[in-house]
Formats: structure tokens, C-alpha cells, sequence
């Protein structure tokens, strides 16, 4: 069993957590997924997951993963709790502070996220929010070391939307060293605050970011070539106006072919058929999406490790 602990109690966002602890939970993760652990430091205790929006990989993992480590999970729906509406943030926060040992939220508004951490007394972990999606990132970049051996000097070239995904993996890209490339249509990208964060925080690591209109520029010689939806949950109402401009996005064959000769391909699911993958392309042979996805129960492990072990 791992004695890594973090410095924050909850993990709201990437840059909660810092550029050692990234790395530690990353390679920790690694090695829960080589070797599993016979250790069970969750014996006893309950994860709550509490959820607004829909879910399978993030549900699946978190419940499979306390499981792994000897805990209990107990899920909430949203027609059970009515966070936020039927019920306050403040109170729901304090009340499963008194009956579990940690707080699994995905939710819409990342302001209710962090009112949620503000009264609990337990810890808190971003499942998603319409700000980010740090849990992803984790295992993004356990990913990466997985496929490629080390995360510095690493190139990531992402296309698409600047959502919350790109946006944590844009920090956790550049806390660890890698050079992260995204290019998005005008007025899709990360918001010019986001940029300058990860751009810090690259600079400050050894690595770099570059925000970029052209997709076949930010994938030339790139080892990792990452999309994701162009119309995210809650932008429903979107999706045939972003159809139109996200145009040109797609990751297929031939994007792809720009890319280092020994990229890999990752997406963080559920894909969109037609949109920014073409049908059948998570099975390219360059594609690990499948080992991505697995590799959100061993990241998940090893956070809950950390925050509760």
C-alpha cells in the first residue's frame, strides 16, 4: 500500500494537487494496475457518489475501485437528493459528512462543487463539472506513461472543444512537463485565463503550451493525438450549430497520419460517431481509448488511497 497523502483535503481541480503529487498518483496507479494490492485501507469506510448527470465509466470505476480497496459505496441520484433545489448545498454537505468518509460529486456547476467542499468535513473529489474533470486527467496521464515510458518532453496534441476536459488535461500536461498543443475553432478555445494558468505552470515544469486554430498543426509530430465531443452534456441545444463549426476536427486517418509514426490515439468516451471520430476509429490500431478507460479504476484507486488510506 502506497503511503503517498496530499496536501489539500478535496480535489476539485488539477491544480489542487502539485506537480510531485501528480506524478506520484500517476505512477501509483501504474503499479495498482501491474500489481494489484492485497491491502484493503478502506476497510470500513463509505464513498458516497453523488451525481447529477449521467454516467458509466466514472460510476462503474468509483464503485469498483472502493470495492478493490475494501470499501463501501453508496450512489444518490438526482431525483433521490435534488441538490441544490429541493434540498441546500450547506445541508446535504454537512448531512453525508456525518455518514461517509469521502464525497464523490458530478454536477453542472462547479460553484456548487465547491459550496459542496466548503461545508463538508469530509473530502471532496470533482467526478465533473462543467469547470473540469481532474479524475480524467489522472488517468489520461497514467495513460501516457503507460504507452509512452515518461510524461516530460511528451507532445499531446488535442482537437476540439476547449471543455472541461481539455482544460484539466491542459494542467495536468504542464504540471508534469509535457508540451500540450490544443487548436479549436475561434471561439471554442480555453478562455485566455486558462491559457495563461497552464502556460505558468508549463513554464514552470519544463514543458509548453501552444493554443492553435490549425488541427493539422497541433498534431504534426505528436506521440498522443486526444479528442473529445464536440456538443458536451448541457450543450444539447448546440450540437447542430457546433456540427457546423466544428468541421475540419474530426480525428480520422489521414489527421492522424500527421502525427509521430508511434502516436497514440486517446478519447475520453463517450464518442460521437461522425463527429470528431469517424465510425469504427477508437479500434484504429494506433488507438489505446479501451486502456485509457481502464485506467480510470486504477487512477481512482490511487486518489482514494491518498485522500482516505
Amino acid at each position: 500500500m502506497s503511503s503517498l497523502t496530499l496536501q489539500s483535503k478535496h480535489l476539485l481541480s488539477v491544480a489542487d494537487l502539485s506537480p510531485a503529487e501528480i506524478c506520484a498518483l500517476v505512477e501509483r496507479a501504474r503499479d495498482i494496475k501491474r500489481t494489484p494490492d492485497a491491502a484493503k485501507p478502506l476497510q470500513g469506510k463509505t464513498v458516497a457518489l453523488l451525481f447529477e448527470k449521467p454516467s458509466l465509466r466514472t460510476r462503474v470505476s468509483f464503485e469498483v475501485g472502493t470495492a478493490n480497496l475494501g470499501g463501501n459505496c453508496l450512489y444518490l441520484s438526482p431525483a433521490e437528493v435534488g441538490i441544490g433545489g429541493r434540498e441546500a448545498v450547506s445541508d446535504v454537505a454537512q448531512v453525508l459528512s456525518r455518514y461517509v468518509d469521502c464525497i464523490v460529486y458530478r454536477c453542472y456547476e462547479h460553484a456548487k462543487l465547491a459550496e459542496l467542499a466548503h461545508y463538508a468535513t469530509v473530502p471532496v473529489i470533482n467526478a465533473l463539472s462543467d469547470d473540469e474533470h481532474p479524475c480524467q486527467t489522472l488517468a489520461d496521464l497514467t495513460t501516457v506513461l503507460e504507452q509512452r515510458g515518461s510524461l516530460p518532453g511528451t507532445t499531446l496534441a488535442y482537437i476540439g472543444d476547449g471543455n472541461n476536459v481539455a482544460r484539466s488535461l491542459g494542467l495536468g500536461c504542464a504540471a508534469v512537463g509535457m508540451h500540450y498543443r490544443i487548436a479549436s475553432p475561434e471561439g471554442y478555445g480555453l478562455s485566455p485565463d486558462d491559457e495563461r494558468a497552464i502556460e505558468a505552470l508549463a513554464a514552470a515544469n519544463g514543458g509548453s503550451a501552444t493554443f492553435l486554430r490549425d488541427p493539422r498543426e497541433a498534431v504534426a509530430g505528436a506521440s498522443v493525438v486526444y479528442t473529445d465531443v464536440w456538443a458536451s452534456m448541457g450543450q444539447e441545444d448546440e450540437a447542430a450549430v457546433r456540427k457546423e463549426v466544428f468541421l475540419g476536427y474530426q480525428v480520422n486517418p489521414e489527421l492522424m497520419a500527421l502525427a509521430a509514426p508511434d502516436a497514440v490515439f486517446m478519447h475520453d468516451l463517450p464518442a460521437h460517431y461522425g463527429e470528431e471520430v469517424p465510425e469504427g476509429f477508437l479500434d484504429h490500431p494506433q488507438s489505446v481509448v479501451f486502456d485509457q478507460a481502464e485506467n480510470r479504476l486504477h487512477a481512482q484507486q490511487a486518489l482514494l488511497e491518498a485522500l482516505l488510506g
